[in-house]
C-alpha cells in the first residue's frame, strides 16, 4: 500500500501520467524522490525537483510533453533526459537506461533499456533504485532490490556488485560518503572493499563532477562520517591528498590526536546562519564550510608550529594558502570561491595575533584585511575553537565577543565597512601640485596608515601631516 505522503505527488504527476499512458508508454516516479517520500521527508516540497524514469524515448518523451509543460529543454537529451517546468515544478524524465564508462574514459557510454528493472538495477545505491509507477491502474512501488529494507535498516548497499556498480560510474564511490553522512547509512563491508580497491578509477571522473559531489558532502548537517570515508578508504588521495597528510600530524594546541580530527571538528561547528548563538550575521555558510575544511592545511607542511611565536602565523598562513589555491583551481571552483576560500585561510589566525586587548587600530586592520567577508572570518574564528578546556573556550567565546563589540563602536563613529585614506588622491595631487604617478600611490598609503592608526583626524590637521611627509621625501 503506497502510503499516503504520496497523494499531493501522484495528483500533480496524474496529468501527465495520463499521457504517457495513452500513447503507450510507462513511466515512473524514481530515485531520490520516492526515496525521500517514504523517509517521509517533510521538507519535500513545491520547489523540489522530480526524477522520472520512462520506456518512452527522448523524441517520444518531447511529444508527450507538448502542450503540458510550460518549458522543454533538451542539454541532457545525449543522456536520454528531457527536463520540462510546469509552474514552479522542475522535471527530469529520462528513458531507461544502462549506462557505463569504458576504462579510460570520463563520458558514460549511454545504451537504452526497455524495462525499468534493468534500469533500476544500473543505479548507484539500493535505497535509490525503487520506482513508484503513475501509468499502472494503481500506483504502484517497484523495489526489485529492497531498497525500502536497506532505507529502513539504514544499510548501503549497491543494486548489483559494487565492482559492477563504481565500474559505471566511479563517482558513486564518492557519492557514498554523501549518503553515508546525509543518510547516515552504514555501508556494507563489501562496498567498503570495493571502494578502496577501485578508487583510482575515480581519475576518470571530470574535475567538476568530482567538485559538485565534495560539495554536497561538505554541506551537509553533519559531514565528518563522510569525510572520514573519504579519508578511509583512500578516495581523499585522489583530489584532496593534503586530508589524510593531516591525519598523520600531531596537533598540540588543541590536544586532538591529530590536526584532521581538529579540522573535521571545526568544519561541524560551522552551522547555518540560524542555528548559531548570539545573531550573528548571515554569512555564506558554503564557503566557511570549505575554509573549515582547508584551514589548517598547511600544518603538515610547517612542522613545529605554535600559535602566536615568531612568523610562525604567516608561514603556516601562507602554505596553506598555496595549498588550498591549488587544490580549488583543480577542482575548477570559481575565481571568486577560490579567492574568498584562500584569503579565509591566510586570515583565520588574524584573530590569536591581537592578544593585549582590541585598540581602535588592530580593529581598523583587522576589518580591512577581512573586508566582504568579516561575517565570513568572525564565524571561522569562533568555529576554530575545538578545545575540550571550558574556561580556555569561555576566554576565546569573551575575546571574540570583545572583538565584534569593538567592532559595533567604531562602525558606529566611522566607516569601517569601507576604510579608505580620508583624502582622495584628485585632493592630494591639488594640494601637493602633483600630476598622477608613483608619489601619489605612496601619499595615499601614507594617509591609510594615518586612517588605521588613529581613525578620522579631520581635513586640516592631515594636510599638515601629509606636508611634513612630503618635505621628507624631497
Amino acid at each position: 500500500m503506497i502510503p499516503a505522503r504520496f497523494e499531493p505527488v501522484l495528483q500533480e504527476l496524474s496529468p501527465l501520467a495520463e499521457r504517457f499512458r495513452s500513447a503507450g508508454h510507462r513511466l515512473y516516479v524514481v530515485g531520490g524522490t520516492v526515496r525521500d517520500l517514504l523517509l517521509g521527508d517533510e521538507s519535500f516540497g513545491v520547489s523540489d525537483d522530480i526524477d522520472l524514469t520512462t520506456s518512452a524515448r527522448p523524441d517520444e518523451i518531447h511529444a508527450c510533453l507538448d502542450g503540458w509543460a510550460d518549458a522543454v529543454w533538451n542539454q541532457g537529451e545525449k543522456f536520454g533526459t528531457v527536463g520540462a517546468r510546469l509552474g514552479d515544478r522542475v522535471l527530469e524524465i529520462t528513458t531507461f537506461r544502462a549506462e557505463s564508462y569504458t576504462d579510460d574514459s570520463r563520458k558514460p557510454h549511454v545504451v537504452y533499456a526497455d524495462d525499468v528493472e534493468t534500469d533500476l538495477s544500473r543505479r548507484d545505491f539500493t535505497v535509490n533504485a525503487m520506482a513508484l509507477e503513475l501509468t499502472n491502474d494503481t500506483p504502484a512501488l517497484v523495489d526489485p532490490h529492497n531498497g525500502a529494507v536497506d532505507l529502513l535498516q539504514r544499510v548501503l548497499r549497491t543494486p548489483l556488485s559494487p565492482q559492477e556498480s563504481f565500474s559505471d560510474d566511479p563517482l558513486r564511490m564518492l557519492r557514498a560518503a554523501r549518503f553515508v553522512t546525509k543518510l547516515e547509512l552504514v555501508p556494507e563491508e563489501g562496498l567498503l572493499a570495493a571502494v578502496s580497491e577501485m578508487a583510482p578509477r575515480l581519475e576518470i571522473v571530470s574535475a567538476e563532477r568530482i567538485r559538485d559531489e565534495f560539495e554536497k558532502i561538505i554541506c551537509t548537517p553533519h559531514p565528518t562520517a563522510g569525510l572520514w570515508f573519504l579519508v578511509e578508504t583512500g578516495l581523499a588521495e585522489l583530489f584532496l591528498p593534503e586530508l589524510p597528510a593531516m591525519r598523520l600530524e600531531h596537533d598540540p594546541i588543541h590536544r586532538h590526536k591529530d590536526v584532521l580530527t581538529h579540522t573535521f571538528a571545526v568544519v561541524e561547528n560551522v552551522r547555518p546562519h540560524d542555528e548559531l548563538a548570539d545573531g550573528l550575521c548571515n554569512f555564506d555558510f558554503r564557503i566557511v564550510r570549505l575554509a573549515a575544511l582547508f584551514h589548517d592545511i598547511g600544518k603538515p607542511r610547517t612542522r613545529g608550529f605554535q600559535k602566536g611565536k615568531g612568523t610562525t602565523f604567516h608561514h603556516h598562513d601562507v602554505v596553506g594558502a598555496k595549498m588550498t589555491r591549488k587544490r580549488l583551481s583543480a577542482l575548477r571552483f570559481s575565481n571568486d570561491d577560490v579567492e574568498a576560500i584562500t584569503e579565509l585561510v591566510v586570515l583565520h589566525l588574524r584573530f590569536h595575533t591581537y592578544r593585549l586587548g582590541w585598540s581602535d587600530s588592530a580593529v581598523r586592520r583587522y576589518v580591512r584585511d577581512a573586508g566582504d567577508l568579516l561575517n565570513e572570518l568572525n564565524v571561522l574564528t569562533r568555529c576554530d575553537c575545538t578545545t575540550r578546556n571550558e574556561k580556555k573556550a569561555r576566554t576565546l567565546s569573551k575575546r571574540m565577543d570583545e572583538l565584534e563589540e569593538r567592532i559595533a563602536e567604531l562602525a558606529a563613529e566611522e566607516e569601517l565597512a569601507a576604510l579608505r585614506p580620508e583624502l582622495d588622491g584628485k585632493r592630494v595631487m591639488e594640494h601637493l601640485g602633483l600630476t598622477p604617478g608613483p608619489e601619489i600611490g605612496k601619499a595615499l598609503a601614507f594617509l591609510m596608515e594615518i586612517r588605521l592608526e588613529e581613525g578620522l583626524i579631520g581635513e586640516e590637521a592631515l594636510l599638515k601631516r601629509l606636508d611634513e611627509w612630503h618635505a621628507l621625501q624631497q
